[in-house]
């Protein structure tokens, strides 16, 4: 089911880090200034070559793993009969583990069941299906190097064998294009296959650990990917020009797409705190909701809050934590833990999806902030209060969205255009070089055999 579109939603997903849609959006601003950059400095050839890359890779950036995640859901899981939702970092804490089987709504008990019967086999099945999905990502995107490689010679010796055609003096520009033809840089030239992809992403990922936190965020699935991508491009970067052009691609996509981000973020929401005295350091749809200004308005997040601390103490385990979500679904603070999907629900029975993973420390961080905002509340006009925490929240997203949209779209394909400029012998398209080389060559070939 797709969610509607509000203010609501817009704002909580462009605020998400965990969100592929803002890494989409920085991608496609970064993505159209690069092509018409290409196009400045090298034309057809280049700009096409750049928009095959660009967009041939965002393709299988954003869609290759869940893609292949869900293959892997409709084939393998589906014959071993586990549940591919049931999140294997359930599995961390035992005494959780015991509340969670106990508190499973009946139309789940079954697959919940499945799943946690065998532990250790479903934590290997969900860390194979991840592997799998990332390997088959990554050769795809091999693929599309090898026919980018190829497309873009193709077309740069279609357009120079145009061109020598239309020119009457077609004799003397390949004898001094045959001149230059001796010298051509290969130290950065590599087969397009430099080595199997499982291999490569075996090299690179370590299944031991903290791994899982990457295996579940869509966005660190996708920085392992782009680190496979970024080793790629510049291993088999067919000459100093492209090795130069990647560099600051890849840079500035790994700055200003995973980086800074979350640190403006961070940033904004401290300079709110000091300026306004106010948190903004909530998922939107908490933010945004009417539920919220009327729990402030009738005293029920205060009375939440004081419901909570007289069960949960510092000394309270998880697993008495994760039983209060469950056993006290009228207190504000699960309500809004389920708003913002800290708290999942089965759609089937409206009760608490026990498949999926509750992070604790998360609630209990939304406890403290839902805190803050009470106490920054107090003696305010709840009204007017509330219109300046979402206004101060949606300047603070669209701030960071803007610097980073600027960076990707406008800063980094200016840098790439100043380098062509800037750095000798680098301003014409190599790939065109070489196909003027190419021509030379058996023109001079065609030349001796008459």
């Amino acid at each position: 089911m797709i969610p509607a579109i509000n203010a609501s939603n817009i704002y909580s997903t462009l605020g998400n880090n965990s969100s592929l849609v803002p890494l989409a959006i920085k991608d496609v601003a970064n993505s159209l200034g690069i092509t018409a950059g290409s196009y400045i400095t090298g034309k057809k050839t280049e700009s096409e070559d750049r928009f095959i890359d660009e967009f041939g890779t965002q393709a299988i950036w954003l869609g290759g793993i869940p893609f292949f995640k869900k293959l892997t859901d409709f084939t393998l899981y589906k014959a071993l009969k586990i549940d591919p939702k049931f999140d294997v970092r359930n599995f961390k804490d035992k005494e959780v583990l015991k509340v969670l089987v106990e508190k499973t709504p009946q139309n789940l008990k079954s697959s919940v069941e499945n799943a946690v019967k065998n532990p250790h086999f479903t934590k290997n099945l969900s860390i194979a299906k991840f592997a799998v999905s990332t390997a088959l990502t990554v050769v795809s995107y091999f693929g599309l190097t090898k026919y980018r490689q190829h497309h873009r010679l193709e077309q740069a010796l279609k357009e120079e064998k145009q061109k020598l055609n239309n020119n009457k003096t077609n004799s003397q520009q390949t004898q001094s294009l045959s001149g230059s033809a001796n010298t051509q840089n290969n130290s950065y030239k590599t087969q397009a296959f430099p080595q199997s992809a499982t291999t490569n992403l075996s090299k690179q990922i370590n299944f031991k650990g903290g791994f899982q936190e990457f295996m579940f965020n869509p966005v660190k699935n996708l920085m392992i990917l782009d680190g496979v991508i970024t080793e790629e491009r510049l291993r088999n970067s067919e000459n100093k020009q492209e090795f130069i052009n990647y560099s600051i691609k890849e840079g500035g996509t790994w700055l200003f797409m995973y980086i800074m981000g979350p640190i403006f973020q961070k940033l904004f929401e401290k300079q709110t705190m000091d300026k306004h005295g106010i948190p903004i350091n909530f998922d939107s749809r908490i933010v945004e909701s009417k539920e919220l200004e009327e729990s402030l308005k009738n005293g029920k997040l205060k009375e939440s809050i004081q419901q909570y601390e007289n069960i949960i103490t510092k000394d309270t385990s998880n697993a008495d934590v994760y039983r209060f979500i469950h056993e006290n679904p009228e207190n504000f603070i699960v309500k809004m833990a389920k708003k913002a999907d800290i708290v999942s629900i089965d759609k089937k029975s409206g009760q608490i999806d026990t498949r999926k993973f509750i992070d604790i420390e998360d609630f209990k961080s939304l406890k403290d902030r839902l805190n803050k905002l009470l106490i920054a509340s107090d003696n305010q006009n709840i009204s007017d209060f509330m219109k300046k925490v979402k206004t101060l929240k949606r300047h603070a997203i669209l701030k960071n969205m803007g610097i980073c949209i600027s960076a990707l779209g406008i800063g980094v394909p200016l840098i790439m255009i100043a380098s062509r400029y800037i750095i000798p012998n680098n301003r014409e398209y190599k790939i065109t070089e070489k196909a003027k080389k190419q021509l030379a060559q058996e023109n001079m070939s065609t030349s001796s055999v008459a």
